[in-house]
């Protein structure tokens, strides 16, 4: 008997599986393009028992999610790029205290308010200053809707497993659009936490959760022991999907959304006889380092494709180590580049030629994608 597939939207398939995955609490606060994560929670929240709570803030979400975990239950919150950089204190505090939660950002075009339109500018903000001080927070990064729900169900798991929280980076497209999905069972047995706090009826030791540490020496033996799980996690958990990568002289690094466009040009590249390959790292932290230090063995060039500026392309060069030059090609503010905007960064990278923003394709005044016809040849 095969699965049974539902058609969801990914901001509804997020929702789905953390109810599967055993969250019970969910606290947010309404922004696009995220909302349809918190009304999915709404609706199904009250008929399992579960709560579901629209915060007066999202600075108010994050701190009932902090209670939430302290007190051992799954708990979730959501929302879109500057809700997250208000809840980033809040995370934070969880980080500090060893706290398991999930959080899921679907992301949109910033800084401020930015626009409404799909981004991956918060890479940055999720693997490296999700808050102040010595942490880290495994990032996961999922590109279809179907990951969507089975890296969000894989979220709740690793947030109890190291303690600590677990951060999904979608994206507004993403939590847009409807394609076909197998939602995971429902969680049964849930581990038990004799970490968590519980109230003075209760007869086990009562549990503080807690992040400050008044004696420096104290704190800095907890921060090692930290660190060493961290270590643990970078070893163990990283996370990537290789297309074609074997034999690939040209290798696109891209993750998310943006994967999707890349493997299309990797396509195409190979049916023009250049030697393209993508790496899609699925866990941003920990970065899929191995990965691509096995690529970097026999790459010619790296594209790192991204919509923003130019985040993880530092990582990729980090990684590769200067055994082979890379090179990014991203859009900002919303923009969407197309295939066959990466496909001409193939075909340039192919004939010697430096990657450039405009890379043979050029912008009409309507707006309109142009392609040169001295680079359609």
């Amino acid at each position: 008997m095969s699965e049974e597939k539902i058609l969801m939207k990914g901001n509804e398939a997020l929702a789905a599986a953390a109810v599967r995955a055993g969250c019970r609490f969910y606290f947010g606060y309404p922004i696009t393009p995220q909302t349809e994560v918190a009304a999915y929670m709404s609706k199904a929240m009250p008929k399992i028992g579960g709560t579901f709570l629209q915060a007066e803030s999202e600075i108010a979400a994050v701190n009932m999610l902090y209670g939430a975990a302290a007190a051992g239950a799954r708990a979730m919150t959501s929302s879109s790029s500057p809700g997250i950089s208000l809840k980033g204190e809040g995370i934070s505090y969880m980080a500090g205290a060893d706290l398991p939660a999930v959080i899921v950002n679907v992301q949109r075009g910033g800084p401020g308010l930015g626009t409404i339109q799909p981004s991956q500018s918060d890479y940055l903000q999720a693997t490296r200053a999700m808050g102040h001080g010595d942490s880290r927070h495994i990032v996961l990064a999922p590109s279809t809707v179907q990951e969507d729900a089975d890296l969000v169900y894989l979220a709740f798991d690793k947030a109890d497993e190291y303690r600590m929280p677990v951060i999904i980076l979608a994206d507004g497209l993403l939590g847009q659009m409807m394609e076909p999905v197998v939602l995971p069972p429902e969680k049964e047995d849930l581990p038990e936490k004799p970490w968590a706090t519980v109230g003075h009826h209760h007869k086990r030791a009562h549990n503080v959760a807690n992040s400050l540490y008044l004696q420096p020496a104290e704190l800095e033996e907890v921060l090692k022991e930290r660190y060493e799980r961290y270590a643990r996690i970078e070893r163990e958990e990283q996370r990537f999907e290789g297309v074609m990568l074997d034999d690939a002289e040209y290798v696109v690094v891209a993750f998310g959304a943006a994967a999707r466009i890349a493997r299309s040009a990797v396509v195409a590249a190979r049916e023009e006889g250049i030697k393209a390959g993508l790496l899609r790292p699925i866990t941003l932290w920990p970065f899929p380092a191995d990965g691509v230090k096995q690529a970097a063995e026999h790459a010619k060039a790296f594209l790192s494709v991204e919509f923003n500026m130019g985040q993880m392309v530092d990582d990729v060069r980090l990684h590769v180590a200067g055994k082979a030059p890379v090179e990014f090609f991203g859009r900002a503010g919303g923009v969407i580049p197309t295939p066959d905007e990466v496909l001409f960064a193939l075909r340039d990278q192919a004939a010697g030629k430096p990657v450039t923003p405009g890379m043979g394709v050029a912008q009409s005044a309507a707006g309109q994608l142009v392609i040169d016809p001295k680079e359609s040849v």
